[in-house]
């Protein structure tokens, strides 16, 4: 049984770790799990929300604020947005709460009579702005 598996995370900016894991924290869509070496075969969508990795040489977490991971013989994580959580700031916190609120505007205004876009959009804006409580940075309440 190996004690680590290879590990890939990746968003359309660029390669944000590649490497050789204990762990992997992911927010799924369905809720959180943890994948480990010789964890089943599965594919999961991402939620915003915090990837933890526990590397041979520590612990990395990440923001990432969608997307999806595929499990086989190692991990790799393919997300819409993904930045060291070191790197997020107020700013750029506000700036993903704000293309969040923008995209739920859009959906109510595109499907007004179809509640389920609405509901993901409104789910997608939530998750955001529990990304920001979590880790700590003032959020602004949207107007749901």
């Amino acid at each position: 049984m190996a004690d680590t598996m290879q590990f890939d995370l990746v968003s359309p900016e660029r390669r944000l770790l590649q490497a050789e894991v204990t762990s992997v924290q992911i927010p799924g869509a369905d809720g959180d799990m943890t994948a480990m070496p010789n964890h089943a075969p599965l594919i999961t969508t991402l939620r915003p929300g915090i990837l933890t990795v526990e590397t041979t040489n520590g612990t990395e977490e990440f923001v990432v604020t969608g997307g999806f991971a595929e499990m086989g013989e190692g991990l790799s994580v393919l997300a819409e947005r993904a930045l060291p959580r070191g790197d997020m700031d107020q700013e750029t916190y506000d700036k993903l709460v704000e293309d969040a609120e923008t995209e739920y505007r859009k959906a109510k205004e595109t499907f007004k009579n179809e509640p389920g876009p609405v509901d993901d959009a409104a789910k997608l804006l939530a998750d955001m702005v529990a990304v920001g409580t979590h880790i700590g940075l003032s959020t602004k309440q949207p107007n749901l």
